[in-house]
């Protein structure tokens, strides 16, 4: 475990070493992109307006009956822009994205083309994890950030819908916009980065030491997928100790 641990660390550092090669690699990290979204935009929509929904659903009568359900708004919105947004998309990304790098690096370094790049004097880092990694740093904000919008909207039909809730989209909104600040949506966006990067080591990481053939290749998925959502739900309470002390800092 700790000899992983160590590969990673010093995988990462590789890749940030890289970074002044990235603008050269922009068109693997434009396809990186396209691949990302286009696997995971329909369902992140999805995902988020029906958790925003459940939100409502869930504490919206507890609110009423208790005669606040005019801050039903800032609960959903401060619920899905700082937990619940980065945490799901970037577990989403993992399930989908992170599997397929790890997938595809696996079939790569047991039918040797790593070792064949290498032969060319390409360097599997800048060619395969740099483009990797900052595409997937760049996709899963932006993804918390329609995750966002969306599990709002959700959030909102529900508690206008529901007779049990019955709180108009004004009022809603109105909550939801007294309630969140600039500090509230950039805790998310913090939060998604660093999981963003964890899973783009760990996934290129685990394609990367894959060995035992096909066999092989499904242990390093596994392993990729599960390490990442460990490390998410580990990094989520630590950053979120961390960044409470700056809530009030970054509140506009």
């Amino acid at each position: 475990m700790f000899r992983n641990l160590g590969e990673m660390v010093l995988l990462f550092v590789a890749t940030v070493r890289a970074l002044p090669r990235a603008w050269r690699e922009r068109r693997k990290i434009g396809e990186q992109l396209y691949d990302i979204g286009n696997a995971s935009l329909f369902m992140a929509c999805v995902l988020s307006f029906f958790i925003g929904g459940v939100l409502s659903l869930q504490s919206g009568p507890v609110l009423v009956e208790n005669g606040i359900g005019s801050a039903l708004g800032n609960l959903v919105a401060i619920a899905m822009c700082k937990e619940l947004a980065p945490v799901m998309m970037s577990i989403l990304i993992a399930g989908r994205v992170g599997s397929a790098m790890a997938a595809e690096l696996g079939s790569m370094c047991v039918y040797q083309e790593i070792d064949a790049l290498r032969t060319l004097a390409i360097n599997p880092i800048h060619f395969l994890v740099l483009p990797r990694v900052v595409a997937i740093s760049v996709a899963v904000p932006c993804l918390v950030i329609f995750a966002n919008l969306v599990g709002w909207l959700g959030g909102a039909l529900v508690a206008a819908h529901n007779d049990r809730i019955a709180v108009p989209w004004s009022t809603f909104f109105a909550s939801l916009r007294d309630g969140v600040d600039t500090g509230d949506i950039l805790n998310g966006l913090i939060k998604s980065f660093v999981f963003a990067v964890c899973i783009g080591v760990i996934c290129c990481h685990q394609g990367l030491t894959t060995m035992g053939g096909p066999r092989g290749i499904g242990r390093s998925v596994t392993k990729a997928v599960v390490n990442s959502l460990v490390l998410i739900l580990i990094l989520d309470y630590v950053l979120t100790r961390l960044l409470l002390p700056f809530d009030n800092v970054f509140s506009v």
